[in-house]
C-alpha cells in the first residue's frame, strides 16, 4: 500500500480528486494541518462523493505529529525544485509520497532534511507546476507500475481486460 501525504492542502477540489485516486488505487491518504478547508466541506466530498467510504484517511496536526504516529523510513518528496526526476526513483510497497500545498509546495526545512529523496515531474521550464491532483496521480501510478499494480484491475473478482476491441 502506498501512503499519500498532503502537507497543508489548500484547495478542497484537489483534495477530493486525490482522495478519489487513493480510493481507486488502495492508497492511504494522510492530511497534515492546517487545511485550507473543512474536510466535511461538500466541495471536497463532491469531487469524490461515491468514493469517500473507500478512502483510508488519516489527519495530523503537523509533519512532526505524522512522524511521531508512523514509522516512516521510505519517503519521497515531490517538488519542482528537485534535481532528479521521478523516473529515477525506486518505489517500494509502503513508501510515503509527500506533496506540499498548492501555493508554496513542501516546506524548505523538510526538503533540506531529505535532499536525496526529492523528486520532480519533468516539464517545460516556463511552466510553474502541474495541478496538485495531477502530480499525485503521476507519482502514484508510477509507484504502482513499479510494484506491478498490486490488488488492482485484473486481479480478484474483476473481469480481465478484453484481449481485443471486438470483445468490448
Amino acid at each position: 500500500m502506498l501512503n499519500i501525504v498532503l502537507v497543508e492542502p489548500e484547495i478542497p477540489m484537489n483534495t477530493g480528486n486525490i482522495a478519489r485516486t487513493c480510493a481507486a488505487t488502495r492508497s492511504r491518504l494522510h492530511l497534515v494541518r492546517p487545511l485550507g478547508f473543512d474536510i466535511s466541506d461538500r466541495a471536497v466530498k463532491r469531487a469524490g462523493l461515491d468514493y469517500w467510504h473507500m478512502v483510508d484517511l488519516r489527519v495530523y496536526d503537523s509533519i512532526e505529529d505524522l512522524f511521531h504516529k508512523n514509522e516512516i523510513t521510505d519517503l519521497w518528496l515531490a517538488t519542482t525544485k528537485a534535481p532528479q526526476d521521478y523516473a529515477q526513483a525506486q518505489f517500494r510497497d509502503g513508501c510515503w509520497l509527500f506533496f506540499g500545498k498548492e501555493t508554496a509546495g513542501l516546506p524548505l526545512w523538510f526538503r533540506q532534511a531529505h535532499p536525496d529523496r526529492c523528486l520532480r515531474i519533468p516539464m517545460r521550464p516556463e511552466a510553474r507546476s502541474l495541478n496538485l491532483a495531477n502530480s499525485v496521480a503521476v507519482l502514484t501510478y508510477e509507484a504502482l507500475r513499479q510494484l506491478g499494480f498490486p490488488q488492482l484491475c485484473g486481479e480478484g473478482d474483476r473481469k480481465a481486460a478484453p484481449s481485443s476491441l471486438a470483445e468490448f
